[in-house]
Formats: structure tokens, C-alpha cells, sequence
């Protein structure tokens, strides 16, 4: 029999056993909301702040690890994190620092699970704060919980998706302008309620679909087919300011109370247009670019694969230059975009990911705020000090969804990026996939053929495809007589015979193939190597035997008396790779051509082009080098030659290095024996024939002004292809491009 005194001990026992379970259960995780703030370049990338006890604060970056991320993201809605950046990588935050030796296993479903000093315990500084940059693709179903109610701090929008939803009379326009907006939340489409809708919250959505703005549109047929749907509404209002790149940096507005049919009965879902930039307008403005001749632009991209992406450049004193990325943020990207008739930024890219340009850099530490009309309106630094072309900036925008890639497929390949061309065209009344005839077919049809289909640059054409076994019912040809410059959106927009098909080859084996790559080399000439080094020689023609072979010579030559001599004009000329890819001969090792008289091979059997130019463009003498040697003659600090000529080795010109064809070799120059006095144009182009793909062709070329008379030659004023306005460049006919030898 048990004592009072002993049921007493063990009632108090089990009483403090079941005080310290209930305080365990009741030690659940805190309440906590995330978001991504900072300079961003990217919508799903920022500095992790928390917010909590009514305030936002940052995390620290000690002890912080990859697992941490993907919780951070999977919390925000994003299916893991890509990486994480340590000391203040976004800009320093302001407040409390929340979280501090933050260690997670990769599976808490929220970061106030993971294990940390405590909420508010730190020792960190802000320089210390952590950010992170989530995969972007959405978890499927998510859903975003306001768990901060009474709140009066406002919350990023966290969707799964975004659509316009267009009524049948617009899903047959090109592109889709117009609908009603419809957001993704707990994996049902959902409409807003337009009680509170502004134009800058239109921008926002219309600069994700590719567009540059937002215009009015005619209400009352919407109206009409609101009354008719069933209705689903989403349980918040938005609220963007307008300079957002995407809807996730809009704070979410006030919630909206959900009645079923008599939710928003002041209002109707919300309707969405946009205006399409000039390069997307439907074709019934077509008619316009014809009419109007075009401003002069002050922004411009350049080396970009893609449609709507490159290194930016802007124009000051009628040359174009650069701009360092020092704090080069979407916000300053989104502005770009903007301006070149875009949508928003999708990336704003730093360290030249698209190509070093050439030339000055025009702007540093750029701030915009993201209501400019231009780049030029932002506030930046005039002072480049410290910034080269490794910093250049760079962009890739939102574009419209055109349907290109619709038209167009490759088959037969080894993998998605190479194949023979197969098209949608018009047969007998009905549209049915055919071949492209490959006569004419070069490296810029496929370049554009690449483009289209949004897998980046050419890296070969092919003329015979009999090794891809493409689709049977698609032999026929169906296009040719395809003519690119190089700039078409799409392949049916270069010049081709139309319904008039004319392919003697036929289809089938000889049908047109392309290669793409995802990077291209960028030969840039030196301008200054070659004002420097021109000067005149006159030379024996019984020492000039092996450039007569390889035709070096003006015609006049043939019948030159052995004794006499040839006034030559010499120079050097130094070529820089500025692009993403190594320059690499088309032709293989084994198929160069092997030249007795200078022993050597050419690699490429016209690499350059030389010419005399009248002031108004006729050729009056000429020149040409073959690529009997492309090798890395020198390189920037920090990067290895890995092309030499020596013992027949492999030739080309790395990324960052150059090759110098010195101005005492064979063929390096242009006979002038008999040129008259006067005044000309000196031209130099690299790759003419366009036979290695390139970034950018528009730098290719090389125009000097030169005066001779009769004894002396004076070279000055070179200038690169693309590098100066078009109204200074009008005094040089044909340097926006090197098509000399096709068009």
C-alpha cells in the first residue's frame, strides 16, 4: 500500500512530465517570411532577407551552405537553388540581422527549421550578408501563404505562373498583345480583380511578354465575356510601381475578400494590352519602317546569338563604345531593353559573357532607376577608370512568343543542334515540311537558321546531307534560292524564289544541313597596328616568283618584264579574338593545301581581302592573304597560346589572344604600280567569304583614308566597321558591312 507521501512524489512527477511535453510541442518553429531585395541581376536571384517580429532583416553568411539555399528557394516558391554568394554580393542590407550559423540539411520545409544562433543573435555585420540565386522554374502547386496577416509590411508576389489569356479573335494575331491576366496560385489559374489595377502594373506584365508598354484597349467586349465565365479570383490586389522586371519584384496590395460570383463587384478580371516593338509590330504596320527613315539609335547590342541579347554599346560624339559593369544591375538592363523596343531584362550580364567589345568605355557605374525613356538619362560615372572590355555589360530581354521556331525544324541529327533544314512550306494547296535546295546555302542562311530556332550561332553549313537521315515525307524541297544577309528574324524573311521552286540538285542528299553552337569567335582588326606600319617598297620581280603563284600581284604583272620592279604597299595587320568561342579554319587538317614555292599550308585560302577604293568606292587595286598561319602571336595577361604553326601544328586564334601577320611577309600588301596620284580608301577585310561564323561581321572591316603622290603614301583616320555613327560613316561607302564578295 502506497503512502500519501509517495502518490504525492509521483503525481508531481507525471504533473512535470506533461508540463515539459506540452512547453516541447509548444517550442514550434517561428513565423518567418522571405524575400529577394538587392541589385539583382536576375528576378530569382537577391540578398535573403527574413522578415519577422514585424521587421525585415538579413542572414549572415557564416556557416551558410547550398542546403540553406535550397530551403530559402523551395520556401519562396522556386523549385532549389543554382548557388549561393557570400559578403554582401547583392548590396548591404539594413536593420536586424536575423539569422546567423544558419545549418540546414537540404529537407526543412521553412529556414527558421534549420538550427542557428536564434532570431536577432548575431555578431555578424552587414557586410557579411548572405544571397542567394534560385533555379528558376516554379514548384508545380505552389502555393504562397501570407502567414504575417496583421502585417502592415508588404510582401513580393509569389506565383507559380503568369498568362495572357487571349479571347478567340486575338489568338490568331502574331504576336498574342492582348487578354486577360491570369496568375498561377496552388496550381489553379486564377484572374485579379482590376479594382485596384494601375498602368504601371500593365508595364510590368507586358514587359514580361516582350513588350515595351502598355496601351488602352476597348473594355466593353471584355466586360461582355466576364459577365459569361465562370470566375476564379486570386485573394490579393498588386501593387508595381512600374519599373519591376517581373511581377515577382511587385509587393502584393491589399487582400481581396472572396465571395464566389460576387467577388470584385465593382470590377471586372483584369485585361492586359501591350504595345509591340517595331521589329514585332503585325504586319499590317510593315509599311511603316519604308516610310519613316529611321533615328539614329543611341543604344545598340552586339555579339549576342539570340535575338533581343548582346553586349551593350552606346554612342557619344558619333563613335560607339562600351559599358563597365560596376553595379550594372535588371533595373539598368530593363531600361535598355526598353528603349531598343524589348520587353523587360531577363539577365543583366557582367565580365563580358557576350563578347569584349573594342574601343572606348563610354559609361561606368551606371544608376538608373527604371522610369528612364534611354540609358542615356541614367546617372553613371564619365570616369572609366579602372574598367577594360574584360567588364563590358551585357544584356538578354524579354522578347515575344512569334511562333518561329513553329515553322522550322532540323532532322536527322546527332544532336538538337545540328540537322538537316526542314521547313513548313505551301505544296499543292496545303502546308506540308520540305527541304531548303542548297544551292547558295552559306554560313549566313544558317546562321539565321540557328536563330530561328533559338539554338545560338552557325557553326557550319552544310551543302550535302546524305549522313542525316532526315524525315521520308519531307524530301521534297520546298524553298530555294535562299539569299540572308544575316539579320532576318526568320529564313522565309531573305530573299528565296517563293512559290517558284528551282533546285537542280533536287532534295534528298543534297539538301541544306547547319550545325549550331551556343558561342562564336569575333575577329576585331587593330586599327592603329595598320595606320602605323604602311609604307611603301619597291620590290624585283625575280623576288616576287612565289606571290605571282599565289596570286599577290596586280594582273599587270603576268606581263611585267623580269627586271623590273612592283610598288608595293605594306603593312601589318593584327587581329584580335574578341569573341566566346576560339577561331578555328573551317577546313579540316587533313584537306588544307600545301603550297611548294612558300612551303606551307593555307588553312584558309582567302583569309583577307585588300583594296584601293576611289572616294566613291570603285576598286582600282587589290590584294589578298591566305591563312597559311593563324596562330596566337600574343595574349592577353593570364590566358595560354594554344595555336602555333610550328611542325605543321593546329591553327587558330584563341579567345583574348592575336595573330600578327607582320608586314615583311609574303602577300602582305597591296600592288600599287599603277596607281595614279590622288586620294583613296584603303580597305582591309578579314574572313570575306564569310567562312568561319562569327558574332559579329560588322567589325570585319578596316577603311583608312590614304593620299599618294607617286612617292609617298599617307595612311589616317582607320576605322573599324560599326564603330562610328552612320552619319560618320557615310563617308566611307560599305563599312556597316563585309559583304563584298557575295552580294
Amino acid at each position: 500500500m502506497l503512502r500519501p507521501v509517495a502518490i504525492h512524489c509521483v503525481v508531481s512527477t507525471l504533473l512535470s512530465l506533461w508540463a515539459l511535453c506540452n512547453a516541447q510541442s509548444d517550442s514550434s518553429p517561428p513565423v518567418i517570411q522571405l524575400r529577394l531585395v538587392g541589385e539583382k541581376r536576375k528576378h530569382y536571384e537577391g540578398r535573403l532577407e527574413v522578415f519577422y517580429n514585424g521587421e525585415w532583416g538579413t542572414v549572415c553568411d557564416d556557416d551558410f551552405s547550398i542546403s540553406a539555399a535550397h530551403v530559402a528557394c523551395r520556401e519562396l516558391g522556386f523549385l532549389d537553388a543554382q548557388s549561393w554568394l557570400p559578403s554582401a554580393k547583392y548590396g548591404k542590407g539594413e536593420g536586424r540581422i536575423w539569422l546567423d550559423n544558419v545549418h540546414c540539411t537540404g529537407g526543412e520545409k521553412s529556414l527558421a527549421q534549420c538550427h542557428s544562433n536564434g532570431l536577432g543573435v548575431s555578431d555578424c555585420k552587414h557586410s557579411e550578408d548572405v544571397g542567394v540565386m534560385c533555379n528558376q522554374k516554379r514548384i508545380a502547386g505552389f502555393k504562397f501563404i501570407r502567414n504575417q496577416a496583421n502585417s502592415e509590411e508588404t510582401f513580393p508576389v509569389q506565383v507559380e505562373d503568369v498568362r495572357l489569356r487571349a479571347t478567340y479573335s486575338q489568338r490568331k494575331r502574331v504576336p498574342i498583345t492582348e487578354g486577360f491576366l491570369e496568375v498561377k496560385d496552388g496550381g489553379k489559374w486564377r484572374q485579379i480583380c482590376n479594382e485596384d489595377w494601375t498602368e504601371q502594373n500593365s508595364k510590368v506584365i507586358c514587359g514580361m511578354y516582350g513588350f515595351p508598354g502598355e496601351k488602352p484597349f476597348n473594355a466593353r467586349p471584355y466586360k461582355s465575356l466576364a459577365k459569361r465565365r465562370k470566375k476564379n479570383y486570386w485573394g490579393s490586389s498588386v501593387n508595381c510601381t512600374g519599373n519591376e522586371a517581373d511581377l515577382s519584384e511587385c509587393n502584393m496590395g491589399r487582400d481581396i475578400v472572396l465571395k464566389g460570383n460576387s467577388t470584385c463587384e465593382k470590377g471586372m478580371p483584369v485585361v492586359v494590352s501591350c504595345v509591340p516593338g517595331r521589329a514585332f509590330a503585325p504586319s499590317v504596320n510593315a509599311g511603316y519602317s519604308k516610310a519613316y527613315r529611321v533615328e539614329q539609335p543611341l543604344v545598340r547590342l552586339r555579339g549576342g546569338a539570340l535575338i533581343g541579347e548582346g553586349r551593350v554599346e552606346v554612342l557619344k560624339n558619333g563613335v560607339w563604345g562600351t559599358v563597365c559593369d560596376d553595379n550594372w544591375n535588371i533595373r539598368a538592363a530593363t531600361v535598355v531593353c526598353r528603349e531598343l523596343g524589348f520587353g523587360s531584362a531577363k539577365e543583366a550580364l557582367t565580365g563580358a559573357r557576350l563578347g569584349q567589345g573594342s574601343g572606348s568605355v563610354h559609361m561606368n557605374e551606371v544608376e538608373c532607376s527604371g522610369f528612364e525613356k534611354s540609358l542615356t538619362e541614367c546617372s553613371f560615372n564619365r570616369e572609366a577608370l579602372g574598367c577594360n572590355h574584360e567588364e563590358d555589360a551585357a544584356v538578354r530581354c524579354n522578347v515575344p512568343a512569334m511562333g518561329f521556331n513553329n515553322r522550322l525544324r532540323l532532322n536527322g541529327g546527332r544532336n538538337p543542334f545540328e540537322g538537316r533544314v526542314e521547313v513548313l512550306g505551301g505544296r499543292n494547296g496545303s502546308m506540308v515540311w520540305g527541304t531548303v535546295c542548297s544551292d547558295s546555302w552559306g554560313t549566313m542562311e544558317a546562321m539565321v537558321v540557328c536563330r530561328q530556332l533559338g539554338l545560338g550561332f552557325a557553326s557550319n553549313a552544310f551543302q550535302e546531307t546524305w549522313y542525316w537521315q532526315g524525315d521520308v515525307s519531307a524530301d521534297a524541297v520546298v524553298m530555294s534560292g535562299v539569299r540572308c544577309s544575316g539579320t532576318e528574324l526568320t529564313l522565309d524573311q531573305c530573299l528565296h524564289h517563293g512559290k517558284h521552286v528551282l533546285c537542280p540538285k533536287g532534295g534528298g542528299r543534297f539538301s541544306a544541313g547547319v550545325s549550331c553552337t551556343q558561342m562564336a569567335p569575333d575577329l576585331v582588326l587593330s586599327a592603329q597596328a595598320v595606320e602605323q606600319t604602311t609604307y611603301l617598297e619597291d620590290r624585283p620581280m625575280y623576288m616576287l616568283q612565289c606571290a605571282q603563284e599565289e596570286h599577290c600581284l596586280s594582273s599587270s604583272a603576268d606581263t611585267a618584264d623580269p627586271t623590273s620592279y612592283r610598288r608595293l604597299l605594306r603593312f601589318s595587320s593584327q587581329i584580335h579574338n574578341n569573341g566566346q568561342a576560339d577561331f578555328r579554319p573551317r577546313a579540316a587538317h587533313h584537306s588544307w593545301v600545301w603550297h611548294e614555292c612558300h612551303r606551307h599550308y593555307h588553312s584558309m585560302e582567302v583569309f583577307t581581302h585588300y583594296d584601293l577604293l576611289t572616294l566613291n568606292g570603285t576598286k582600282v587595286a587589290e590584294g589578298h592573304k591566305a591563312s597559311f598561319c593563324l596562330e596566337d602571336t600574343h595574349c592577353d595577361e593570364g590566358i595560354q597560346k594554344r595555336y602555333e604553326c610550328a611542325n605543321f601544328g593546329a591553327q587558330g586564334i584563341t579567345v583574348g589572344c592575336w595573330d600578327t601577320y607582320r608586314h615583311d611577309i609574303d602577300c602582305q600588301w597591296i600592288d600599287i604600280t599603277d596607281l595614279k596620284p590622288g586620294d583613296y580608301i584603303f580597305q582591309v577585310v578579314i574572313n570575306p567569304n564569310f567562312e568561319v561564323a562569327e558574332s559579329d561581321y560588322t567589325n570585319n572591316i578596316l577603311k583608312c583614308r590614304s593620299r599618294y603622290d607617286g612617292q609617298r603614301i599617307w595612311t589616317y583616320n582607320c576605322i573599324i566597321g560599326g564603330s562610328r555613327s552612320s552619319e560618320t560613316e557615310e563617308t566611307f561607302p560599305g563599312l556597316h558591312d563585309n559583304q563584298l564578295s557575295r552580294r
